[in-house]
């Protein structure tokens, strides 16, 4: 019996606070127009009102502003409890749909913490070594078998990737900050097998 897989959303702040903006800014765009998304909580607006807050006073913090810091830290908290917030959001909309959940908390823009599950899925998609590059895994279906992969950021039009002899595969020059989608879809002498499920990834 396969245990079910539950995951959970995951606010990784960069490290650097000069670097907080780009990432929250991502999160917003990610959210903007998101159908699975549909009444972001709080508003898109107001976090980006925030963001904006955050943004000039960071400004003055690299112009070497005197007393700057302290403000600059300030605004920093309110935009991380907006980020905090619209996170427990997105875990109820994932929470409600399990099959998806994985998909749509990095279709917002946050990371994924896996809980409870040591069952290895079909395909493994992890972060290459090159920015904009995704190792793939998958599971082997034969001794003898080809592979045949394809990837997407709408699961709508796929992309062809190289068809390889192994169960897996390097994909370069995909885009960071960019959500894709990955599958696929092993050949034996018996014939073609069905596509995998579907496994997402934020690009970095």
């Amino acid at each position: 019996m396969t245990t079910a897989k539950t995951v959970s959303a995951v606010l990784k702040l960069p490290t650097r606070v000069k670097n907080v903006g780009a990432y929250a800014q991502n999160i917003i765009t990610l959210c903007t127009g998101n159908a699975a998304l549909p009444t972001p909580s709080p508003a898109l607006a107001t976090i980006e009102t925030d963001l904006t807050a955050f943004n000039a006073a960071e400004a003055l913090v690299l112009n070497r502003t005197k007393g700057a810091a302290e403000s600059r830290n300030a605004k920093l908290a309110t935009l991380k409890a907006d980020l905090e917030h619209l996170m427990d959001y997105v875990q109820l909309v994932a929470d409600a749909t399990p099959a998806n959940a994985e998909a749509i908390i990095q279709g917002a823009g946050f990371a994924v913490r896996k809980i409870g599950s040591h069952i290895k899925g079909p395909l493994t998609v992890k972060a290459g070594t090159v920015s904009g590059s995704a190792k793939l895994m998958a599971k082997a279906v034969a001794q003898r078998a080809s592979y045949n992969w394809q990837y997407s950021t709408d699961q709508k039009t796929w992309t062809e990737a190289p068809t390889t002899l192994q169960a897996k595969t390097d994909i370069l020059g995909l885009t960071p900050a960019t959500t894709y989608y990955f599958r696929f879809q092993g050949v034996t002498k018996a014939g073609v097998g069905d596509w995998s499920q579907v496994v997402s990834m934020l690009m970095t």
